[in-house]
């Protein structure tokens, strides 16, 4: 091959390649735009196309007698494709839709931020107003075509059939980044339950978005719906849900907690079903829709009373008395006492660190009517037998842990599982903190408070309406829940399964005798006779728990009727006194409510006096 053949032969092949390498290079460019490129496409398709979202109508939530709690009203968004807003008149779109120049550029600059709007393409619209009445969408409906680009886009928002139970319904806000993230059903502008059952079931009661394509001629004017609509999507319906709770008993027990702080638990032990969670102070859920809703909320955080802190979930109370109950059952389980075992009480129990003080009564007295009286030395009297005898455990700290189990058997120290958010799980100490305090060195005497419901034990409102609930039973209890049933979709298992407690069922009968006789009263005396009705048998115990930041707080826990309980309660009301001045007596007209319908005559001047009670902290509250 001659030399100039040979040059001319590389050439070609060099200029092969250099043709290969356009092509390889243009075939990747296309596969990018047409394939891994969602604005390219989404500026393909924009200009023949306007896919517009269609929200699911959200999931109805009705009360356990049916009525309707929470439904939808229509509501309009505007949305913006940034890429065809051309020549418009900014002043007069911020004239139309009442929103400042401020406003309107910060809007369109978070709208562009890809940092809180993952997903953003200037081809696709983007939530630019949300959730206009129909009025102000109807004023820009007629002046729409005066500024291009922007949409108007249905949807709908809550609506509540009752002013009542803002932080167990909860309410709608719109999603972050996080939310986006995390879920892709999510796109800027959606919106999804922030608290309340609205957060907890989520998935349930949002359903699923659906798709509308419209055709657009060449200057991007909509012309109808592609092909008839056959390639649209149809959304899908949220599922409804029915509650557990009775919203007339709800608004009765909010109204007798006004101008209080505290809160009502009432639950039907063989379901663990919630009738009512009452939290005080509270406020319209409406409040938290619309455009508005960000303004309330921040004045509801800056409300030094707390109304957004949902007290029958969240507070951790000292119990006071009545965790008394837990005691007898478990000194009983122990073989600590007998139902014929008597210890003395000389106005409370005696040890070397001090005297827990208790009232007057007869002594000595057995078990039941150490609860009908809220004796102070009878269950210290019965710590001190079980964590002190070396022999019946070789150590305290192993005595101590087995009555931490107990405990944890009977819904203390760890979260029942109600199906709401923000439940805290109360504090049941173990040994080892006990260790760490006293370096090893400590006794029942030591902790001897811990018997009467003090010291370092917490729980809340609704872990005591729990035990309330358990002692109904006769020994078990099923974890609240304040949803009874979802939509062609049964129940989590959580919620029909029953949680047994360590000590036998044949010592609850004792337990709820010496309730009774606090309610009716007994050889020894009674604590709560103010919730006796004439043709309901309560069982009921009160409890006074101390409070280093101020006065006493005010507990009551009961069931009713007694042999055949329908309903257990738990009233906690703070800063009250004793127990039987405030909680006693509300907790009584809560009962009368659900289990009459109506309050007897005698009951009016009851209802009256805790109407008319104000039991409000001072100014320093926080």
């Amino acid at each position: 091959m001659s030399r100039k053949h040979e040059i001319l032969e590389n050439r070609r092949f060099v200029l092969v390649g250099a043709v290969l390498v356009i092509v390889a290079i243009f075939i990747a460019r296309l596969f990018y735009l047409q394939v891994l490129e969602s604005d390219y496409k989404a500026w393909a398709d924009s200009n023949a196309f306007l896919k517009r979202t269609i929200y699911p109508a959200r999931g109805i939530i009705y009360d356990r007698e049916g009525r309707v709690v929470v439904y939808n009203q229509p509501a309009y968004d505007v949305t913006v494709i940034m890429r065809e807003v051309k020549d418009l008149d900014t002043l007069d779109f911020c004239r139309i839709t009442g929103i400042s120049l401020d406003h309107f550029r910060r809007r369109m600059t978070e709208v562009k931020d890809r940092r809180r709007n993952p997903g953003y393409s200037s081809y696709t619209p983007q939530v630019f107003l949300p959730q206009l009445s129909a009025e102000e969408a109807g004023v820009l409906q007629e002046k729409l075509y005066k500024y291009p680009g922007f949409y108007i886009q249905n949807r709908t928002i809550r609506q509540y059939a009752y002013p009542n139970g803002a932080l167990l319904l909860g309410d709608l806000g719109e999603v972050s980044p996080a939310d986006m993230k995390a879920d892709p059903y999510y796109a800027r502008g959606d919106y999804s339950g922030r608290s309340g059952i609205e957060k907890s079931y989520e998935t349930v009661l949002r359903g699923e978005k659906g798709v509308e394509i419209l055709l657009r001629d060449a200057h991007g004017r909509i012309k109808g719906r592609y092909e008839g609509g056959i390639h649209d999507e149809a959304p899908v319906s949220g599922k409804n849900l029915t509650l557990s709770i009775d919203m007339e008993l709800q608004a009765y027990g909010e109204r007798l907690m006004q101008n209080k702080l505290g809160g009502i638990v009432m639950i039907e032990p063989s379901t663990g079903e919630v009738l009512c969670m009452v939290s005080s102070p509270t406020f319209d859920p409406s409040l938290l829709v619309g455009r508005l809703r960000g303004e309330h909320h921040r004045e509801l955080e800056r409300d030094p009373l707390k109304p957004l802190f949902n007290r029958p979930l969240m507070a951790q109370y000292p119990p006071g008395s009545t965790f008394k109950p837990t005691q007898g059952l478990i000194f009983l389980q122990e073989g600590v006492i007998t139902p014929e075992t008597r210890f003395t009480c000389a106005h409370g129990y005696t040890y070397r660190g001090g005297k827990p003080a208790c009232h007057g009564h007869p002594s000595p007295l057995p078990v039941t009517g150490a609860l009908s009286t809220s004796c102070n030395s009878f269950f210290p009297w019965g710590l001190h037998y079980m964590l002190d005898d070396r022999s019946r455990y070789p150590t305290v700290q192993q005595a101590f842990d087995r009555w931490k189990d107990y405990m944890v058997s009977f819904g203390y120290g760890y979260r029942l599982g109600i199906d709401l958010p923000g439940e805290k799980r109360g504090y049941i100490p173990n040994s080892k903190v006990y260790d760490k305090i006293y370096r090893g060195h400590w006794n029942s005497s030591t902790i001897i408070s811990i018997a009467i419901g003090q010291g370092e034990v917490l729980a809340t409102p609704l872990q005591i309406c729990n035990l309330a609930a358990t002692i109904a039973n006769g020994g078990f209890y099923i974890a609240p829940h304040v949803v009874k049933r979802i939509e062609g979709q049964p129940l989590d298992t959580l919620y029909t399964r029953r949680h047994y407690t360590m000590a036998d069922p044949k010592w609850y009968p004792l337990i709820a005798e010496g309730m009774r006789g606090a309610v009716a009263g007994s050889p020894y005396g009674a604590t709560c006779r103010g919730t006796n009705l004439p043709d309901i048998e309560v069982c009921g115990k009160t409890g006074t728990a101390e409070n280093p930041h101020g006065k006493d707080h005010s507990i009551f826990m009961g069931f009713a009727p007694y042999r055949e309980p329908r309903v257990a309660i738990a009233v906690f009301v703070e800063n009250a006194g004793f127990g039987a001045t405030y909680a006693v007596p509300i907790g009584r007209l809560m009962l009368e409510k659900y289990l009459r319908g109506e309050l007897l005559e005698e009951s009016k001047p009851i209802e009256e006096y805790i109407l008319n009670a104000v039991i409000m902290p001072g100014e320093g509250y926080k």
